[in-house]
């Protein structure tokens, strides 16, 4: 019993003993390294991890009214291969770069499967830390299916593949407002490039957060130390319907009389906001897209839309009533050594008309000499009142790059200030007015005489809560008396009923305002250069029989085709929206109409998507049979009470028919196939230039005839 015991006090004591070593050994070792080797240990453990790294936020959605995106931002890829991973060695790559080169071919498209393995190796040699993979971004869902390709799946580490993440602003509808939404810059740091996108950069960016790169196992690992605060939400005031209609409305009458530019603005009466804006011009290739912002920047001699200034200016301050005659002659009118003519002086001229009707036939005589009657001794008379309008007044929009209105004074302008400058003044040169800031003076006569700011944003949001929003503002609370707004009121429907805005004439809702066609000043050559240039105009509202709800001006520049015409040009575009934006009900009509329950009739539907059309269908209680055969885009025929529906069939890679489909429908099928198409003239497509059955090629441009 005694040798036992003395074997365990021994073994005891001996590993006691082995325990005091090692824990002299760790403390040993601990002690080298926090105190001799501290330095080398540092420096190792900072190579292994990468401090401050900013961590980008979400940049806010600018929204449309209804809340639909019209510019996101979504992640994209670049990808990259680093040849000198501590994991990647050449026998794996050689392993795994065959079947990779074959995969890489298939998905992207760019090399062949021999060209991609050509262009690995190529980087494999040059052993770089930062190799293009694909010389394009990538998307986030396409990023993941390369991830699962051979070699790249075995992570990043043994494979030396990474990405670089991009930000892109995408615009879900296309060129809808595109100049007003504006873009951004692809660095974060310069945000906002114009329009929306930069009057609301410092909202719309965010706060980026700041994080830490941490190389663990082989692996680096982002660790976030201060959180990025995502931009707010911009919700704007653009109606995409009326956006729509706006937008194909101006293009088709652009693309008919082959013009420059065109601009179109659609403004709520009571609210001041702007429901569409759109601004149009012609490319080299004579397609027509989204250029600069002409409607709020540019600063242009309005024409004769101004007259109706300045008659409200001559009743206002009593020099006279709308049934007073002025003598205009023959057409032609010298004053100051300067002639000055009315349009129809080529035919003898309207000799003695009322005031109302120089409003009517836009006569340049008649106006300036009302004007000259009342103001020739004091034209700062006639100025001051303009400015007390609130017309002089820069109204900011919140825009970048807004214009600002120009009226020269007599007397704080008088070296720029001559004998002719107030009577030509009177219809609408010599100053200069951004088209927007006319639209708005329009808007204040269907305003009961209240001028009120153009807005284009309804309110900011922030994850969910409204943090402002933006309200109605008063420019001025009544800009003639009642009297006066009465007669011009008058004299607007009448220009449609009677003068030069026939073309403007509906049958379905009554537009009220004034045409304007003014000569583009070409610089030295000043109106001549080169051949007369005109930039005709219209700017009235709807409906005038009623309390009207919108305000539209349309201005064309350049014509190439036709008489320039303020209203068979500019008058015909507000004409097609007035009556388009009436017939989706977008505004209370104005006479109920009652159903015909005694001779009900079955309506026209054109060829088009299945669901929208069977929805309609069971909306409107249309009896229909369905042979789609399960197909997503179906013909239609009427038969007796019903609606026959037969499917269309596309076999793939073949140009699909789109015959007897409205424009939309059209477009999308079209567009989704991968063609560039393009329209002319509206119902439903007569003839598509490539033959349903053809061979579909990617890029083609297909032209549609719509009757």
């Amino acid at each position: 019993m005694a040798t036992d015991r003395g074997n365990i006090i021994f073994r005891y004591i001996i590993i006691t003993l082995l325990i005091v070593f090692i824990c002299c050994a760790i403390l040993y070792k601990v002690g080298r390294t926090a105190f001799i080797d501290r330095e080398h240990w540092q420096r190792k453990a900072d190579s292994l991890k990468i401090e401050n790294i900013t961590i980008l936020p979400e940049r806010g959605n600018i929204l449309a009214e209804d809340g639909r995106l019209m510019a996101s931002t979504v992640p994209q890829y670049y990808l990259y291969i680093d040849f000198k991973a501590d994991g990647l060695k050449r026998d794996t790559l050689m392993k795994y770069i065959t079947p990779l080169s074959k995969a890489l071919s298939e998905k992207l498209g760019d090399r062949t499967p021999a060209g991609y393995e050509a262009h690995l190796l190529k980087g494999y040699r040059s052993k770089s830390r930062q190799y293009p993979v694909y010389r394009k971004r990538v998307s986030y869902t396409d990023l993941k299916e390369i991830k699962q390709f051979p070699l790249f799946r075995m992570g990043p580490n043994k494979s030396g593949f990474y990405t670089k993440q991009m930000v892109r602003r995408i615009k879900p509808f296309g060129s809808l407002a595109s100049r007003t939404i504006g873009d951004i810059y692809g660095e974060y740091e310069k945000g906002g490039k114009n329009g929306i996108e930069l009057a609301y950069d410092s909202l719309l960016r965010g706060t980026p957060g700041r994080g830490t790169k941490q190389k663990i196992r082989g692996r680096w690992v982002n660790m976030t130390n201060i959180e990025p605060i995502n931009g707010a939400n911009i919700r704007t005031t653009i109606d995409i319907k009326i956006q729509d209609i706006t937008e194909k409305a101006l293009v088709e009458k652009l693309s008919e009389i082959e013009a420059e530019s065109g601009t179109a603005i659609v403004m709520e009466v009571a609210t001041g906001e702007i429901k569409a804006i759109t601004n149009i011009g012609r490319m080299p290739d004579g397609t027509y897209a989204e250029t600069r912002n002409h409607a709020v920047a540019d600063e242009v001699e309005p024409g004769s839309t101004f007259k109706t200034v300045s008659m409200m200016v001559a009743l206002d301050a009593g020099i006279i009533q709308p049934d007073d005659t002025v003598d205009v002659g023959n057409g032609i009118f010298m004053y100051a050594g300067s002639r000055m003519t009315d349009h129809n002086a080529h035919r003898g001229g309207y000799h003695r008309i009322s005031a109302a009707q120089t409003i009517w036939y836009s006569s340049n005589i008649g106006i300036a000499k009302i004007i000259l009657k009342g103001f020739e001794k004091r034209p700062q008379d006639f100025v001051d009142r303009l400015y007390a309008m609130g017309l002089n007044t820069p109204v900011n929009l919140n825009i970048p790059g807004e214009g600002r209105p120009k009226i020269k004074h007599p007397i704080k302008d008088k070296n720029r200030w001559s004998k002719t400058t107030l009577p030509w003044m009177t219809f609408g040169y010599e100053i200069q007015i951004p088209p927007i800031y006319t639209l708005m003076f329009y808007n204040a006569i269907a305003n009961g005489g209240k001028m009120i700011k153009p807005i284009f944003v309804k309110e900011i949001s922030k994850d969910g809560v409204i943090i402002e929003t933006k309200k109605t503002e008063t420019i001025n609370p009544q800009i003639c008396t009642p009297k006066t707004l009465v007669q011009i009121q008058q004299m607007l429907t009448d220009v449609v009923q009677k003068g030069t805005a026939g073309p403007v004439k509906s049958d379905y809702v009554k537009i009220a305002g004034k045409t304007g066609t003014a000569q583009i000043a070409q610089g030295a050559a000043g109106y001549r250069g080169n051949g007369k240039q005109h930039r005709v105009s219209f700017c009235g509202y709807f409906p005038a029989d009623g309390t009207p709800r919108y305000t539209c001006m349309v201005l064309v520049s350049n014509p190439h085709k036709g008489y320039p015409s303020g209203g068979s040009m500019s008058g015909a575009v507000v004409r097609s929206i007035a009556e388009q934006i009436y017939a989706q009900g977008l505004y209370p009509s104005v006479v109920v109409q009652h159903p015909d329950t005694l001779h009900p009739l079955i309506p026209y539907i054109k060829n088009g998507n299945f669901q929208k059309l069977t929805f309609a269908c069971d909306l409107l209680k249309i009896q229909y049979e369905d042979y789609a055969k399960e197909c997503s885009w179906v013909e239609t025929a009427n038969h007796s009470n019903k609606i026959i529906l037969n499917g269309i069939k596309t076999p793939e890679e073949s140009i699909p028919s789109v015959k007897g489909m409205g424009a939309r429908d059209a477009i999308y099928l079209l567009e989704k196939a991968g063609l560039h198409v393009t329209i002319s003239g509206k119902g439903k497509v007569v003839e598509q230039s490539i033959p349903a059955g053809a061979r579909l090629i990617k890029g083609q441009r297909i032209t549609l005839t719509l009757k």
